[in-house]
């Protein structure tokens, strides 16, 4: 322990290093033939570790979509511009949770505590994206009294139009999915957009509301002392916020639980994020009360979750089932040693690498016999291919499943067992990851040699238990029921509203009979 301060200094100054290196290496050019090397670094890896690279494109294609990108490296560039360049190229490989990270600037920790004292520039709204065209449907401190349903025309003299059809073509989707681009373009608009023009004190937006035009400058400001007591608040964690996993940053819970009727025949559970932790006890809680309260309607709202754990979604859907289940099919691998590849020492401080040393060995050995071998294919051993039991606490009655563009990855898997089953009814609009599975489960965190791009590989590939529709599409609901932005910015809820009004429908008729 006397050496602890040593170390500490050590650790604190190799990363002030690290960081000044990055953003040195970030700002500088990097010629053609490097940018090249990437590329061919990129796909050799991606034939090499993908376990389904050519499920919605053919390798002619990409192999085409490859050599043109290259043809075009005719300049030196920095890495950003070349994120630019390569990302559309990864994105039409159509699936989702393949692509390059933005190479972004890196703060000390200094520059992070500054930004935590301070409002965000863009992230006091709330957006909604409609084609080329982007609209506030939130105004959470009612800044220069900005109205919901205003358009966003320009920032700083730059059409917003012009970055939408930009950021549009980075993103990847599964397959020929019609939905996910929309949900996921207004999460992830500001980040592309600060990468590429920096983070700013201040920036001028044109905005169009009922025809009128307007121009407003937006600014940094500095929270007060009231807001900084709230942000330590909200990082408390108590026992009711561990159990509903709840997210600091967003004043939200990812799991929460309420009847939606005064009789209790409506249970309803909303789930932002399959996160996993503290799971197991929100559904136990969470069921035994709807048993208790002997609800026969149980609707699941899993709108906007971008997936998450494989673990809670089996965990979810043993309380579902009414016999055993196998929730996915055995996860294929390109080889035995795939699971070695996953960057075991990544992000690690030369502290915590020297602990991680330590156990490496168990590591090792636990992934080294993770495979198996069947039919010339190598699979990945997990729990959730095997087959569960209902819980004990299983609900019997109506289940209904809210679900949209932003349901992706583990949103899509459960989502797609439960049609499959026939076991619910989906309503809403077609999911935004694919009908029959995806590439994920762990990843292979591979950075380019010369841009220093960090490229993440997903190592499984996943696949519901289902008889496979071959569509290359996310999850078609039951029932489609849009919903408009005005429906947003009114709270209002078409797609839940369909639900109830069909139960009440169902409760009428039964005690029309009764009488």
């Amino acid at each position: 322990m006397k050496n602890y301060p040593v170390i500490l200094l050590l650790v604190v100054l190799w990363s002030c290093s690290s960081i000044k290196k990055h953003n040195e290496q970030r700002a500088s050019c990097i010629e053609p033939e490097q940018l090249k090397e990437d590329v061919d670094y990129a796909y050799s890896k991606l034939e090499k570790m993908h376990p389904h690279l050519y499920w919605y494109i053919s390798k002619q294609e990409l192999d085409r979509k490859f050599d043109s990108l290259k043809q075009t490296l005719n300049e030196p560039l920095t890495p950003l511009q070349f994120y630019f360049r390569f990302q559309p190229v990864i994105a039409s490989i159509r699936e989702g949770h393949l692509s390059l990270r933005i190479p972004r600037k890196k703060f000390t920790r200094e520059e992070i505590k500054n930004f935590e004292q301070q409002k965000g520039l863009f992230s006091r709204f709330e957006y909604y994206v409609k084609r080329d065209r982007m609209f506030i449907i939130e105004n959470r401190d009612g800044i220069e009294n900005i109205k919901p349903g205003t358009e966003v025309l320009t920032i700083n003299s730059i059409p917003v139009s012009e970055y939408i059809r930009k950021y549009r073509n980075l993103i990847s989707s599964d397959g020929y999915n019609t939905t996910f681009h929309a949900y996921y373009l207004k999460d992830l608009f500001f980040n592309f957009y600060t990468a590429e023009n920096g983070l700013s004190d201040s920036a001028i937006i044109e905005t169009l509301y009922k025809g009128k035009k307007n121009t407003i400058t937006l600014h940094r400001e500095s929270k007060s002392e009231s807001d900084l007591e709230k942000d330590k608040e909200m990082k408390k964690r108590t026992q009711e916020r561990k159990i509903n996993d709840y997210v600091a940053s967003s004043n939200s819970y990812n799991r929460s639980f309420k009847f939606l009727d005064k009789d209790s025949t409506i249970a309803y559970i909303k789930v932002k994020s399959f996160s996993r932790e503290y799971s197991n006890r929100f559904y136990k809680e969470t069921f035994a009360k709807i048993r208790n309260a002997k609800s026969p309607y149980l609707i699941i709202d899993v709108r906007n979750n971008y997936g998450g754990s494989l673990h809670e979604i089996n965990n979810l859907y043993s309380y579902l089932a009414d016999q055993p289940f196998t929730l996915i099919r055995p996860s294929q691998v390109t080889s035995k040693t795939t699971p070695l590849k996953t960057n075991y020492f990544r992000k690690s401080s030369p502290f915590e690498y020297a602990l991680k040393s330590i156990v490496y060995p168990s590591y090792f050995f636990a992934q080294a016999f993770s495979t198996y071998k069947k039919d010339g294919k190598v699979f990945y051993k997990m729990r959730v291919d095997k087959p569960t039991k209902p819980n004990k606490e299983a609900f019997h009655g109506k289940v209904f499943v809210l679900i949209n563009g932003g349901s992706f990855s583990a949103s899509s898997i459960i989502t797609a067992k439960l049609k499959n089953d026939k076991r619910a009814i989906l309503v809403g609009e077609e999911t935004g990851g694919a009908n029959d599975g995806t590439v994920a489960g762990f990843y292979s965190y591979q950075k380019l040699p010369n841009s220093k791009i960090r490229f993440p590989i997903g190592l499984l590939l996943v696949q519901p238990n289902i008889n496979m529709s071959d569509s290359k599409k996310g999850v078609v609901p039951d029932v489609i029921v849009k919903e408009s932005m005005q429906d947003i910015i009114n709270k209002k809820d078409p797609q839940l509203d369909w639900i109830r009004n069909t139960i009440a429908k169902e409760k009428e008729k039964r005690s029309v009979k009764k009488r």
